[in-house]
């Protein structure tokens, strides 16, 4: 579903350049439940930000199902993000000027769905995170705790076949993280490809497996002496 190959990723600093991610291959199987762990700095969010394609300025080569990402314009890159990712952000990004009803209906509008049936399953996920009362407030009128659980409803409304989710339990009280997680595993189990960075040892025993980076590469990966 997903191919990695010797990606790179790397900013001038002075007459070098510091790497973020070094020489990365990494296979996702559809159906797959990838933890990315590693310390603060490792190149965690980054790597999902480019499998996100939020982030544009890298080299190597990425393949999703038969399309070449890597040699793929902007436009496309988006179209085929909206056509198959969802994605939980740590820092939210719900937008300021809309409503909590109208951040969940955004992904839907993306696809070929009637007004009438997108409301309909906006109120349902209104109703399955139990924020009814919250769907007229915007962004800056919620806690942090609040605008997570929006932003984990807005990756999951369209039915995405993967979620790409950012410490998506950072901010929640532990019983609601135990939530998040455990509708994790029933999407996941019903066949949706999840990657999940995270530092929580709790959430990472929920994936299938774990790639775990250190200082932008993958452990136990050769590098060049």
């Amino acid at each position: 579903m997903i191919r990695l190959h010797n990606i790179e990723k790397s900013y001038p600093q002075g007459p070098n350049r510091f790497y973020v991610l070094r020489q990365i291959d990494l296979d996702i199987e559809e159906g797959d439940f990838v933890a990315v762990m590693g310390p603060s700095g490792a190149g965690k969010s980054t790597l999902l930000h480019i499998l996100g394609m939020h982030d544009t300025e890298w080299s190597g080569e990425y393949f999703l199902y038969e399309h070449a990402v890597h040699a793929l314009h902007r436009r496309h890159r988006l179209e085929l993000y909206k056509r198959y990712f969802g994605f939980v952000f740590q820092s939210y990004h719900l937008l300021d000027d809309l409503t909590v009803f109208e951040n969940l209906e955004v992904p839907l509008t993306y696809r070929d769905i009637r007004k009438p049936e997108r409301q309909s399953i906006v109120c349902d996920m209104l109703d399955r995170f139990q924020i009814v009362g919250k769907k007229d407030l915007f962004p800056n009128q919620l806690s942090g705790g609040q605008q997570q659980l929006v932003g984990v409803a807005r990756a999951l409304i369209a039915s995405p076949k993967v979620i790409l989710a950012d410490e998506p339990t950072g901010n929640l009280h532990s019983s609601q993280g135990l939530e998040i997680m455990e509708m994790f595993r029933k999407l996941n189990e019903e066949g949706t490809t999840i990657v999940m960075v995270t530092h929580s040892e709790t959430n990472a025993a929920y994936a299938r497996r774990i790639i775990r980076l250190e200082d932008g590469w993958i452990a136990g990966a050769p590098r060049p002496s």
